[in-house]
């Protein structure tokens, strides 16, 4: 497998003078030298630009606009960014922690602020460049599954003491997964693309699967399960390795943090990481779910996040794979029957392609689930005794 690295350099012409001329509503020290385009794995737009320091050493720096269509109060969005970093940065330097303790650091705008609203219209901010780093696209070994466990654990453990009042929801409802199972039932109702007649096995596997959409919401309703601040994309990509050990470094895209359950996060983890085939995937015999990349995520993410963790939480972990599962299922069968308004699509019934990969994954999670459950709790015991003592 290759690292994720797709880009275009450009030293001169618009786009150069563009990336120059956005780069100097920055802080940034030196001279412009070039710029590239970032265009593997982004919602938003992003360019890397380069600069030179008087002192002639070559900087590197990430300029990014946010999607103002996904995320409609760019500010909120970034007062977010901005605390967690913050936060986080603040968390290392005390600890002295790992690597994968490291965080995107934000540079300041001119007027004081993190971000700038150009004439021309876009809201951008400017990252450092994490150097020595690359990104994967898919897991394929326990190394990285272990990685991104670990990865993802750390950045959820650095943030664990801080209080989720003071985030922005910034995309209500995201993870209700009763919400998302009542759009569905809503969709069907109304067929508006006239599709229902060719989806009503998969439209019956999710009303099969109604029974688990309240679990975890009941359990945060009760206060068995808390709310705490969570990254809620946690794919691999968005993870960056170190280029020479493969070990984590530090997680990026932080747009979608917000308050929620650390079940969600981990629950995406499971759907994304223990199943090598892609969310398109036809041939439905390639899609299950694969337990020793599913015990290492988990020893990589209970390495980091086991000490904070309550143990309902900790209990709750296979299931929430499963959990996350149905709901991008049901998002992606609900948006094949409202005609394909959300997601892109590239194919004929794409979206319903989908949701069958999804739902059978989430079968493959069900069928594993006592081999899950068992697991953690071999690994959940020594974590009680480290919080003892």
């Amino acid at each position: 497998m290759t690292p994720s690295s797709s880009l275009i350099q450009v030293r001169t012409g618009e786009l150069a003078e563009r990336i120059a001329a956005i780069g100097d509503c920055f802080a940034i020290e030196g001279e412009f030298l070039y710029g590239e385009e970032l265009q593997s794995g982004h919602i938003n737009t992003t360019y890397r630009a380069c600069y030179r320091t008087d002192d002639n050493r070559e900087e590197r720096y990430i300029l990014q606009r946010i999607n103002e269509n996904v995320f409609r109060n760019p500010g909120a969005v970034m007062r977010n960014v901005e605390k967690v970093t913050r936060h986080i940065c603040w968390k290392v330097m005390r600890r002295r922690k790992g690597a994968a303790g490291q965080t995107l650091s934000l540079y300041p705008a001119r007027g004081g602020r993190t971000y700038v609203t150009l004439e021309d219209g876009g809201v951008w901010r400017c990252y450092n460049n994490i150097e020595g780093t690359h990104t994967y696209d898919v897991v394929e070994n326990t190394r990285q599954a272990y990685q991104a466990g670990y990865a993802f654990g750390s950045f959820q453990e650095l943030i664990s003491d801080m209080n989720p009042d003071d985030i922005v929801e910034t995309i209500p409802n995201f993870h209700n997964t009763r919400k998302r199972y009542e759009a569905l039932m809503e969709a069907v109702e109304k067929d508006c693309a006239g599709r229902l007649e060719s989806c009503l096995p998969e439209v019956e596997t999710a009303r099969q699967w109604e029974p688990d959409v309240d679990r975890l919401l009941g359990l945060q309703a009760t206060g068995l399960l808390p709310t705490r601040i969570t990254h809620n994309d946690t794919k691999i990509n968005n993870v960056m390795l170190d280029a020479d050990t493969d070990e984590a470094v530090c997680v990026i895209d932080l747009d979608t943090v917000m308050p929620g359950l650390v079940l969600y996060d981990f629950g995406d983890m499971v759907r994304t990481a223990t199943c090598t085939a892609q969310e398109d995937e036809e041939d439905l015999n390639k899609v299950f779910m694969q337990m020793p990349l599913f015990e290492s995520l988990l020893e990589g993410y209970l390495d980091a996040a086991g000490e904070f963790l309550t143990s309902e939480e900790i209990e709750q972990l296979p299931f929430s794979g499963k959990l996350i599962t149905i709901e991008i299922g049901i998002r992606f069968l609900t948006d094949y029957l409202n005609g394909d308004v959300y997601f892109k699509t590239h194919k004929p019934q794409h979206n319903l392609i989908r949701a069958r990969n999804q739902f059978r994954l989430a079968q493959s999670i069900q069928d594993n689930l006592p081999q899950m459950n068992k697991y953690v709790q071999k690994l959940s015991s020594s974590y009680k005794k480290k919080r003892l003592h």
